[in-house]
């Protein structure tokens, strides 16, 4: 059961940014513990929507009137100081609060907090041991980066001490949370515009290391060089998975069926354990399930349901996600936004019977394009062909001058298979002039490529 101590000084708590993923989660979480949730956000969408439906008071636009009354204001990294509703809170002498550090303060709250962390696979990882806890009816807390089926959401209550949660690095956002157990997906280059370097990075997930309490686990791969080289400085007990290196957790007889989705036989202390089919594809998600498999047993979740929930998972909103189809031809949407991500998804469709592919791809900040301009044509080259849509500015102004452009001048070096277009609508277009029976088609990026699927899908709709 939960213990509200460390939030019971706040009846009524305002939220900037409230529509964000993150963000709408925790107020649904609030509201279910029975506080006051008010909240503002520069942009409607899908979230602020369905907070309105819960019946909590969600305005649009700066509304410093509604930080007054409030005993407690919490707001995204995105949210600057100069902000109309910061300033207010200031003003009136209001405590605030960044949303990981309040986030920190709910996962306090919960005996067996489990922290889902690394720079790719957080979120398929979370959404698939949160599925098996399902199974088992363990009744956990979750929050998850996507809309997981399952829950019908992004979020759910629960009445246990279990909170599975994601824990991301960017702004050193997990070092403020308190896990029991903490899994380590993976360490790479990321968020530059942040931690600068690699080693910043692998500093960081060290502190976070050190957070995991007492009687807590570790749980890692250690076919992850970066992660098997931090292991090295942590003191806590340490449950090891892999594929290549020998582990707690090994799978093997990896054999791979003719929609793309793998099976195998984990072996646990190099005795084969149990066999899993997975519904979703690519090498990478074995990892994925590792970690969910080492998770469930150490909180002795039975092998039948750990295989139950594995089975039946068949993927988070946005990751490698059929969407439909146009004149047959199945289009993905997938959230890669780095190259690993990408190599991972491009190593996907491998396995997926097809003539040729389309990539749109879709640039996620200024600043990660500038990082990984060179990984990003080196990779995407090679899809059979490449579409490349302008950068997404997210959270960042462009004070460099960089484009998608810059992609397209390195990919066509080897692959001249590969255009840039301004607008969604001229990427629509072109796709619906080219692309042939066979092909497979995929969105690419963290940002609102996915429309164009969508948009795709639903032309085909409209002439029928």
């Amino acid at each position: 059961m939960t213990n509200l101590e460390p939030l019971q000084k706040y009846k009524k708590i305002h939220m900037i940014g409230i529509g964000g993923v993150s963000m709408s989660g925790l107020a649904e979480h609030l509201t279910h513990f029975g506080f006051e949730i008010t909240g503002s956000d520069v942009h409607e969408n899908e979230n602020t929507r369905h907070l309105k439906d819960l019946g909590l008071n969600i305005q649009i636009g700066h509304h410093p009137e509604m930080v007054e009354s409030a005993d407690l204001i919490v707001y995204t990294a995105a949210i600057q100081e100069d902000d109309i509703e910061r300033q207010m809170a200031k003003q009136k002498n209001k405590e605030t609060m960044e949303r990981s550090t309040f986030l920190g303060l709910i996962t306090k709250c919960y005996e067996e907090c489990i922290c889902v962390s690394g720079t790719h696979g957080k979120t398929t990882t979370t959404s698939m041991i949160a599925t098996c806890f399902l199974k088992a009816n363990l009744d956990p807390t979750i929050e998850v980066g996507a809309y997981l089926n399952t829950i019908e959401g992004n979020n759910r209550t629960g009445k246990s001490h279990y909170f599975i949660l994601e824990a991301c690095e960017y702004v050193d956002s997990f070092l403020s949370f308190y896990p029991k157990t903490e899994i380590i997906l993976n360490i790479d280059n990321d968020h530059l515009d942040y931690f600068k370097n690699i080693e910043n990075i692998k500093k960081s997930f060290i502190k976070f290391t050190e957070r995991v309490k007492e009687n807590g686990h570790i749980i890692a791969n250690i076919d992850d060089e970066n992660t098997k080289e931090i292991l090295k400085k942590s003191k806590k007990s340490i449950i090891t998975y892999a594929i290549e290196n020998q582990a707690d957790y090994q799978a093997k007889n990896i054999q791979i069926d003719e929609c793309g989705y793998p099976s195998f036989d984990c072996y646990k202390n190099e005795k084969k354990w149990l066999t899993v089919h997975l519904h979703i594809p690519g090498i990478h998600n074995i990892y994925n399930a590792l970690a969910t498999i080492a998770t469930c047993d150490l909180y002795q979740i039975s092998n039948n349901f750990i295989i139950e929930g594995l089975e039946s998972f068949t993927g988070a909103k946005r990751r490698m996600e059929k969407i439909g189809t146009y004149n047959g031809i199945p289009v993905f949407d997938d959230y890669a936004h780095h190259p690993t991500e990408i190599q991972a998804t491009l190593n996907s469709t491998k396995n997926i019977p097809h003539h040729e592919t389309w990539a749109i791809f879709e640039p996620h900040t200024y600043t990660r394009t500038i990082d990984h301009l060179q990984e990003f044509a080196e990779i995407l080259k090679n899809f059979d062909h490449i579409i490349l849509a302008e950068i997404y500015a997210a959270r960042e102004e462009n004070t460099t001058g960089i484009s998608s452009k810059e992609i397209e001048k390195l990919i066509q070096k080897e692959n001249p298979n590969c255009l840039y277009f301004k607008s969604y609508d001229q990427i629509v277009d072109y796709l619906k002039k080219h692309v042939q029976k066979k092909d497979i088609i995929i969105t690419i990026g963290a940002g609102t490529i996915n429309q164009v699927g969508y948009q795709l899908i639903n032309s085909e709709k409209s002439v029928n």
